[in-house]
């Protein structure tokens, strides 16, 4: 027994496929280009992960202007370090780092102290680390290099929870904090 044709032949989607598809794309672009989410925030875990590694970066920047302020004998040794920090701020932040002439120059910044040590853009930050620089300049390198060791541990947890290249950058910058550790301290046992 053969069925008969069907009365009418549809051609092309349907209204209802048409009308969610419709709002379908309206809710995706919304959501592409907002953002933020309900609390003002930044939506996406990579960009929460990202926005609290340079402020991290920021306060540790924050911490080596204040050794760097309280014994400048340490200029020599700390200022490469804290160049590094500085570059690992712009690159959280997706900023560009400073270039080397314009850092370098006293009249780029008005203030020969504050180009030499990256310009006060650079760091971005409060001026005075939350807790004072010790009193000697070999426990003021220890006290850097504990910050340095427990931020890179706090990144090094951090990476299980990040995607792809923000992981590889997170990585890269904890083992060049725990290669800062190890250059303030050495020598010192």
């Amino acid at each position: 027994m053969s069925y008969p044709p069907p009365s009418r032949a549809r051609s092309g989607p349907r209204r209802r496929t048409l009308l969610a598809s419709a709002a379908g794309a309206a809710v995706l672009l919304a959501g592409c280009t907002s953002g933020t989410g309900p609390d003002g925030g930044t939506s996406s875990p990579s960009a929460r992960a990202r926005k609290r590694a340079a402020a991290d970066s920021t306060a540790l920047l924050a911490r080596y202007d204040a050794a760097l302020a309280a014994h400048p004998g340490l200029d020599e040794r700390i200022a490469p370090l804290r160049a590094a920090v500085a570059a690992h701020v712009a690159a959280f932040d997706g900023k560009a780092v400073p270039s080397a002439s314009a850092s370098a120059s006293p009249s780029a910044t008005g203030d020969e102290d504050d180009a030499k040590h990256g310009g006060k853009a650079a760091s971005a930050g409060p001026s005075v680390s939350p807790d004072p620089v010790p009193a000697t300049e070999k426990d003021a390198r220890a006290w850097l290099a504990a910050a340095e060791r427990t931020l890179a541990d706090r990144r090094t947890r951090a990476l299980l929870d990040v995607p792809g290249e923000l992981a590889r950058l997170m990585a890269s910058v904890a083992a060049a904090g725990a290669a800062h550790a190890f250059v303030l301290t050495e020598g010192d046992k």
